[in-house]
């Protein structure tokens, strides 16, 4: 290993991802010539139930810190939240150019004025025409298809060699906004050779073709025409091209149409003034006009639709929306399919929708016809490789086994085996004289967001955290003479998610008599200046007793006053 490292110059072009390798959300991939590093994407992803309190997780850019008067810019290729949702607090400690279609700079930036980062950030808008230089490396970009417009994949002309990363795409022949795939220059682009591949691995489980966008909205329209009452439609905010069929089917029927939850109402303003939305005038009414319309002139459209606890359909499911409510014969329709995880959530929100006496469309988007997804699937993948026929391949943007299976469909379109790598995030690969090498590793993993505080919650606080989630807290306060050590007051006893101090009198009374007792051992061994040592006790002496009555371990805070 240490001599293929010494085999490596600081010529040689290196490959690596800080985040989207064996996970589904906060991308970011490097490519770096000398002493020119490019990045590409800065995503954000939602915690799961064992980060306690985190708000958001977004990457590990150490390395990039450590480097930072190498890196000439970050291109974005899209405006997901799980590729635009770290830059906020990233800009905060590396402020870099930033490089982004037009759609994607103005989520960009409202991310950044909510942020107050706005006035000092530096956004620069490409297209799949434009040509740049960052250092030694130029970079080019071809147009293609997802479930957000403005997606663009980029080309990386090294002197090594090209690069190209995908973005997130499929082939969609019929595109909703006529944005349609650059599928000739692709080709291009392949036929003047590519050394590498960075290619998306999302549905690279699934068969065939990913279906057009169009299908979508042919049945959202014939579920508007077949709905007597209000229709309540959630989807992604993001998916622009969901939203305009939306809108087409609410005109078609003559219904107005009503903005619920937050991002929904941040991104369609944006979308209508980029001109990627075409609404009439008027046709956008609030809350209180809503209320007054006939119940079959309007449609809602509203976030929610992975069964998020705070989000607009959540609220209106359990009848705590303020402004608004579902009623009897209503029809509520998701028009996304839930992402592994959430169908716990979703299943929740469709129940309390019966409830309510609303007509339901709900399921997987291939059984409902109101979904499908922006990622291309096998045979769209393998389309891919073939106009590339890259040397080498690196399937990025999955869990493991996508990558996997992604894998082997490269090696059945013709790529070697052996230039295929597999990676981990930190997992480098380096390129010299066309040779590809993987023998090392920088730093990557989750830097975790919590309100303001960026990166400083640990893994100590999140033991913390779940031990008081887990079991609760008992704190005991003491106070006691700094002359002769003598109880002056308590202890007394403070718990927390622990037990109920009314209906646990007997339990903490001996709580109290372990304490006397541990603090007269103490004095009589002639320890007792050493608050570290009774605290210690304490904690010892207590927790072994309430484990044995209770089978719990609450964390134990002794609290020694002295006066």
């Amino acid at each position: 290993m240490e001599a293929v490292k010494e085999k490596i110059t600081e010529q040689a072009l290196s490959i690596f991802a800080l985040g989207g390798v064996h996970e589904i959300g906060k991308n970011m991939y490097v490519v770096q010539y000398a002493d020119d590093i490019v990045v590409i994407d800065c995503g954000s992803k939602f915690p799961d139930e064992s980060l306690l309190g985190i708000d958001l997780i977004i990457p590990d850019i150490s390395y990039l810190l450590e480097n930072q008067d190498k890196v000439r810019g970050l291109i974005v290729t899209h405006g997901h939240e799980d590729h635009i949702g770290g830059i906020p607090y990233i800009l905060q400690r590396l402020n870099i150019p930033i490089y982004g279609s037009q759609l994607t700079l103005g989520l960009i930036k409202g991310k950044l004025k909510e942020n107050h980062l706005l006035k000092q950030s530096k956004l620069i808008e490409i297209h799949s025409d434009s040509d740049i230089e960052l250092g030694s490396i130029r970079l080019g970009f071809f147009r293609t298809n997802h479930s957000i417009p403005d997606c663009l994949g980029v080309v990386f002309y090294t002197p090594e060699g090209t690069v190209v990363h995908t973005g997130d795409f499929k082939f969609d022949l019929t595109p909703v906004n006529h944005q349609y795939p650059d599928i000739h220059k692709m080709a291009s682009i392949g036929e003047q050779g590519v050394l590498a591949l960075l290619s998306e691995s999302t549905n690279a489980e699934r068969p065939g073709f990913t279906p057009s966008e169009r299908l979508v909205g042919e049945h959202i329209e014939e579920a508007f025409k077949k709905a007597r009452n209000r229709i309540f439609i959630s989807t992604f905010a993001s998916n622009v091209h969901r939203l305009q069929q939306v809108i087409d089917a609410a005109l078609k029927t003559e219904r107005k149409l009503l903005l619920l939850g937050r991002s929904m109402i941040n991104v369609v303003p944006i979308a209508l003034e980029l001109g990627h939305l075409t609404m009439p005038e008027g046709m956008l009414v609030e809350a209180k006009e809503a209320n007054a319309l006939p119940r079959d002139k309007l449609a809602v459209l509203c976030t929610g639709s992975q069964g998020e606890p705070m989000a607009a359909l959540s609220r209106l499911a359990s009848s705590t929306y303020r402004q608004f409510e579902i009623l009897a014969e209503d029809t509520v329709i998701f028009a996304a399919s839930p992402i592994p995880g959430n169908e716990r959530n979703v299943a929740s929100i469709v129940d309390n929708l019966f409830l309510l006496g609303a007509n339901v469309i709900y399921g997987s988007g291939a059984a409902t016809g109101m979904h499908v997804s922006g990622h291309g699937s096998q045979e769209e993948l393998k389309l891919m490789l073939t106009l590339m026929k890259p040397k080498y391949f690196i399937p990025v943007h999955g869990e493991y086994r996508m990558l996997y299976q992604h894998r082997l469909l490269a090696e059945s379109v013709g790529v070697e085996r052996d230039n295929i790598f597999l990676l981990r995030n930190g997992d480098v690969v380096d390129i010299q004289n066309e040779k590809a090498i993987q023998s090392r590793k920088i730093a990557a993993g989750n830097t975790l967001v919590d309100g303001w505080g960026i990166g400083d919650v640990g893994n100590v606080v999140l033991r913390d955290r779940r031990h008081l989630a887990e079991d609760g807290i008992l704190i005991i306060v003491v106070t006691m003479s700094k002359s002769d050590g003598a109880i002056l007051s308590g202890p007394d006893i403070i718990s927390r998610g622990f037990v109920y101090v009314r209906e646990s009198e007997g339990l903490l009374e001996e709580v109290n008599r372990l304490v006397v007792l541990s603090i007269k051992e103490l004095q009589d061994n002639g320890e007792l200046v050493k608050w570290n040592i009774l605290k210690h006790k304490i904690k010892e002496s207590i927790g072994k007793f309430l484990y044995a009555q209770t089978k719990r371990r609450p964390m134990i805070l002794p609290i020694i006053i002295e006066v």
